[in-house]
């Protein structure tokens, strides 16, 4: 089976630059939906140049369970949780008691999801075995 590492990395940044788009449309429930996937699929791209399969949508998880040897930083897993906080609500009406995920994100909080996937992405990167 081909190496995919770097796919998954690649993926990633693309999915950050969505974010980026996202946000610059004012569509900041978008962005920091973008966000959370864009650091997740980083952290795949990790697991798997480490010789591991990582599954599932629970971005805190998936740094939680890198190795000893590549652990994470705490703020990385806060940014983490942070950004966990937006994969339903961002997308689902049903995420707040009344309106639209447009109508309660900001564009503080979509700036906020995109650094916080960007430092993610960036420890991801910077910790696969070259």
């Amino acid at each position: 089976m081909p190496e995919r590492h770097a796919d998954w990395l690649a993926q990633a940044r693309l999915d950050l630059d969505h974010a980026r788009l996202a946000a610059g449309a004012s569509h900041f429930e978008w962005a920091a939906f973008a966000a959370q996937p864009a650091a997740e699929k980083a952290c795949k791209a990790l697991h798997l140049s480490l010789g591991g399969d990582a599954w599932g949508h629970d971005l805190t998880r998936l740094i939680e369970l890198l190795p000893p040897s590549h652990r994470a930083p705490a703020d990385l897993i806060d940014r983490g949780k942070a950004l966990d906080k937006h994969y339903l609500p961002a997308r689902y009406p049903n995420g707040f008691a009344a309106g639209t995920p447009r109508e309660h994100y900001t564009g503080h909080e979509a700036e906020q999801a995109i650094a916080a996937a960007d430092a993610i992405i960036e420890f991801c990167a910077r910790s696969i075995p070259r």
